[in-house]
């Protein structure tokens, strides 16, 4: 069975009825949506959204400079006044 990543959950047919109140009930926490008791998609508020990509920015910037760490000893010494 597929893990439920969400401290709420809601039927498909629950949200399109009672969004608001969802919304209300889950005060700023994910909410998992599910259509026949597997979660299709989750409703996340913006300010997670936002963290979230937050996030996968910093890890991908992580990932270059961990890319360039290991190429450094491939770099060329240039004086500064040769720039």
């Amino acid at each position: 069975m597929q893990p439920i990543l969400a401290p709420f959950s809601a039927s498909i047919s629950e949200l399109k009825k009672t969004l608001t109140a969802l919304l209300n009930q889950a005060q700023s926490e994910v909410i998992a949506i599910l259509n026949h008791n597997l979660p299709t998609a989750y409703l996340a508020p913006a300010d997670v959204y936002q963290q979230l990509f937050e996030k996968i920015e910093d890890y991908e910037l992580a990932k270059i400079i961990l890319e360039r760490q290991a190429e450094k000893h491939l770099a060329i010494d240039v004086p500064l006044d040769d720039l």
